[in-house]
């Protein structure tokens, strides 16, 4: 019997295929070292019978005419027992130099017409001559069979070498049933632990696989087994690839990393090949890590929908990969993570324990968690000294590691175009804005009416938000378009909320309100500005009535719809006599929140007129400002056309050219831009 070779023994990853990944000073394996011989050497030996051929092909002697030959033949030049006709001449030796001609073979060339030539050999030299006329039979050989070799040397290289090379994973699709993943180890990432922040759960589950990949023998004394895989799931830039990025430079181990997608190709059976070639490659190079990026491409539920069969060749691929998973062995240093932001549709023999181990959360960070972010990822970004970026992580709620991370590259963008040596508070908030409701557009033009109508409109949403205590507090409010809303009220949380009570979210129906509302008060008319404002509300109400169990005539029941599958059909989990109520509490609870919010700015209308009188004049306000209106104070500060104009003074005083209407402009008696100008700020 032949002796195994151990386990543990560490072998190329490719050493079947001689992949792109064997190391440059090991030695070809066996089967390459054959494919490439055999085809040296049927290269060599058809270029040395070409080269033969050729060479023999070449005629001997010298070349003459029909009537020198005959002249040196009746002189006795020509030896007669040498005379012979072949093919494709007459031959024959010269017996000794004579005038222009040496000694030696000499040949008269013909054509394929060779009767005339026979009866001129029979007069010259009465019959004395021999007949060879047989063509060689080995030029005509290598020119049918020289096609036909170099087809199948090219067949041999790009095919069967391909086949080899393949392994044992691809069989017969070649290079298609091979891994696409990539390898990557310490040395080719500068991302740690110290650059994941906001998800301590999360860093401190996963310290322990690399603690366990490091030093298995501690745990192992008191029985421990290694964790099979970990299932990294949460909302999209939460952070799952960056925390795997993390694992590879912590640990000093092999990382192979690939997505779901890169597992199904065009052929069936492609996905189930790639799969038992990654699983191969990792048990070879133990201890390692394999990371499955978007793991839900392949792994969701099966028997799901109406199968066909592209879900059958992705139903082919999960199977390879739970037969692997449960595969490894005790000794089997590979710890399989995953990543997906739809847990709900992964298959549950995927999701068990013995496969994945351990599944963590990745969540939305939290207060204390959006400030580690955004101090994370500004460490190389110059911050001004009065920078807050706890401020800023109270005004990005919901915000997930790579808004926040968005947030610092857009503040030093717009800090960098405006030519400051620092990034100053105020970039932060235009950054917060420019990423949640888009870029301010300050050179359209509006009409006055529809810049009344705003005014009004965001007046009344700051000033129902100021006035309920329950509500958000207001963070600041204006009238500059941004996006696609023409306007937009900012409100900044005190602390993070887990879940909604009912006392908030009656108040925030109440903001919501108030928009359309103060617009229709003013200006007798409503327009189609409050879409969002009525989307939020019916959103709300329904959620209130169907999920959080508000409504007393409904009580304490859930009526949402579980959406767990691919296709899911259409249907209602209650009556008909059920969705009528349903329809009758969602609009109660609106037609209350647009009763109570109008009587609540009918009696207060003067400070909404202070307040959209002011956004007329200045279109931003901060909560302090308006609070002060709201108590009968006034604002002092420039307006925008203040600036403008101040900004105009400067630039003639410097003898810079300002931009107008040509040199006629420029030579203007004053310094004020033109009357009518709606002006908006630089």
């Amino acid at each position: 019997m032949a002796e195994q070779p151990p386990k543990n023994t560490r072998r190329d990853s490719r050493e079947s295929g001689g992949g792109p990944n064997r190391r440059p000073d090991q030695p070809p394996p066996p089967n390459m070292r054959m494919s490439r011989s055999l085809l040296m050497w049927t290269m060599l030996v058809a270029l040395a019978l070409l080269l033969f051929f050729v060479l023999n092909s070449k005629q001997p002697g010298q070349a003459l005419r029909w009537d020198e030959f005959e002249t040196l033949y009746k002189q006795g030049s020509v030896d007669p027992d040498s005379v012979v006709l072949r093919h494709n001449g007459i031959f024959a030796e010269l017996r000794e130099n004579t005038g222009n001609y040496a000694a030696g073979p000499v040949r008269v060339p013909y054509s394929q017409v060779r009767d005339p030539y026979i009866e001129r050999l029979d007069k010259l030299t009465g019959g004395a001559w021999k007949d060879d006329a047989r063509p060689s039979l080995w030029p005509s050989l290598l020119i049918g069979l020289l096609p036909w070799i170099l087809i199948f040397a090219v067949i041999w290289f790009f095919l069967f070498r391909g086949l080899r090379s393949a392994g044992g994973g691809a069989g017969m699709f070649g290079s298609f049933g091979r891994s696409r993943h990539r390898l990557t180890n310490k040395e080719h990432t500068n991302i740690t632990f110290a650059d994941v922040a906001g998800i301590e759960e999360a860093k401190d589950e996963l310290t322990e696989i690399v603690e366990f990949l490091k030093n298995p023998k501690k745990f192992q004394r008191l029985g421990a087994r290694i964790p099979r895989g970990v299932l990294l799931s949460g909302p999209p830039g939460c952070g799952k690839t960056l925390l795997a990025k993390a694992i590879a430079g912590e640990a000093d181990v092999p990382f192979f990393s690939i997505s779901g997608s890169d597992f199904v190709e065009m052929f069936v059976g492609v996905g189930a090949s790639r799969v038992r070639d990654l699983f191969k490659q990792a048990k070879e190079n133990n201890p390692c890590i394999i990371f499955l990026d978007e793991i839900d491409a392949v792994g969701r539920k099966r028997g799901s929908g109406f199968a066909t069969g592209g879900n059958d060749e992705r139903e082919q691929t999960l199977n390879a990969i739970l037969v692997e998973m449960d595969g490894f062995e005790t000794s089997d240093q590979v710890i399989v993570i995953a990543a997906t932001n739809r847990a709900d549709v992964l298959d549950p023999a995927l999701t068990r324990p013995g496969r994945f181990d351990r599944s963590v959360i990745v969540s939305l960070p939290d207060l204390k968690g959006r400030t580690e972010i955004l101090k994370v990822h500004s460490r190389k970004v110059k911050l001004a000294p009065t920078v807050d970026l706890e401020r800023t992580a109270r005004g990005t709620p919901m915000f997930s590691g790579a808004d926040l991370a968005a947030i610092i590259n857009e503040a030093a963008i717009i800090a960098t175009l405006a030519g400051k040596d620092y990034v100053d508070q105020d970039d932060l908030d235009e950054a917060r804005d420019k990423i949640k409701f888009g870029r301010a557009r300050k050179s359209r033009v509006i009409e006055e009416k529809e810049k009344i109508a705003t005014a009004y409109h965001e007046a009344g949403h700051a000033v129902v938000q100021s006035l309920l205590p329950d509500a958000d507090p207001l963070h600041k409010v204006t009238i500059i378009p941004r996006g696609q809303f023409g306007g937009a009220t900012f409100s900044l949380p005190e602390k993070d909320r887990y879940g909604f009570g009912l006392k908030y979210l009656q108040a925030t129906l109440r903001v919501m309100c108030g928009g359309r509302i103060a617009e229709e008060i003013m200006t007798g008319d409503v327009s189609s500005g409050a879409a969002q404002d009525i989307a939020q509300v019916t959103s709300f109400a329904r959620m209130m009535v169907l999920e959080w169990g508000m409504s007393k005539r409904l009580g304490f029941i859930r009526y949402a719809d579980d959406d767990g599958g691919d296709f899911a059909l259409p249907g209602k989990p209650y009556s008909d006599e059920t969705a009528r109520v349903i329809d009758e509490e969602v609009k109660r609870l609106s037609d209350e929140a647009y009763v109570d919010c109008e009587r609540l700015i009918r009696e207060n209308w003067s400070k909404v007129e202070a307040v959209a009188d002011a956004l007329l004049k200045y279109e931003t306000l901060s909560a302090d400002e308006v609070h002060r209106l709201m108590r009968g104070d006034t604002i002092d500060k420039p307006t925008v056309s203040d600036l403008l104009a101040a900004e105009h003074r400067k630039k003639r005083a410097a003898g810079e050219s300002v931009p107008g209407k040509g040199a006629k402009s420029a030579s203007k008696e004053g310094d004020e831009p033109e009357s009518g100008v709606l002006p908006r700020p630089a």
